[in-house]
């Protein structure tokens, strides 16, 4: 018997064309199964497949996120240049990353504003701004 977090992984996979292996449709479901969006890394994601049963490497985990990016389904945030947080909004929009508990979160989009961008250099073109706003709480 299939779950709704299941149905609804499997038919996340299906939006991109990817095929459903029991390890994507797994991952999916902890993704997208309660119809919210995630902001998650390899690491966090594979504590949470292994928490729900589930036998997945941690290799498993970074081909499968690389693959859901690589068809659209999610976006890849670099923060630090090294921690790579992966997002089920593929929309533009801006970041708070939380330094003190290493946390990625949505930012209100409608309150950003950018006025003016550098010039690029000749032969270079735009391919996207990412914006991500580190907090610390005081």
């Amino acid at each position: 018997m299939i779950n709704d977090a299941n149905r609804n992984g499997s038919e996340w996979l299906a939006t991109a064309g990817l095929r459903p292996t029991r390890q994507r449709v797994a991952l999916a479901a902890l993704l997208v199964g309660d119809g919210n969006d995630r902001h998650v890394t390899a690491e966090s994601l594979f504590a949470s497949v292994r928490d729900a049963g589930e036998s997945v490497s941690l290799a498993t985990v970074y081909n499968t996120l690389r693959a859901f990016c690589d068809a659209g389904l999610m976006q890849e945030i670099t923060v630090d240049g090294a921690k790579s947080y992966f997002d089920t909004n593929t929309h533009d929009h801006p970041h708070f990353f939380w330094e003190d508990d290493r946390v990625l979160t949505d930012a209100p989009a409608e309150q950003l504003q950018i006025s003016q961008l550098p010039d690029v250099p000749a032969g270079a073109e735009i391919a996207k701004v990412d914006v991500v706003i580190r907090l610390r709480r005081t």
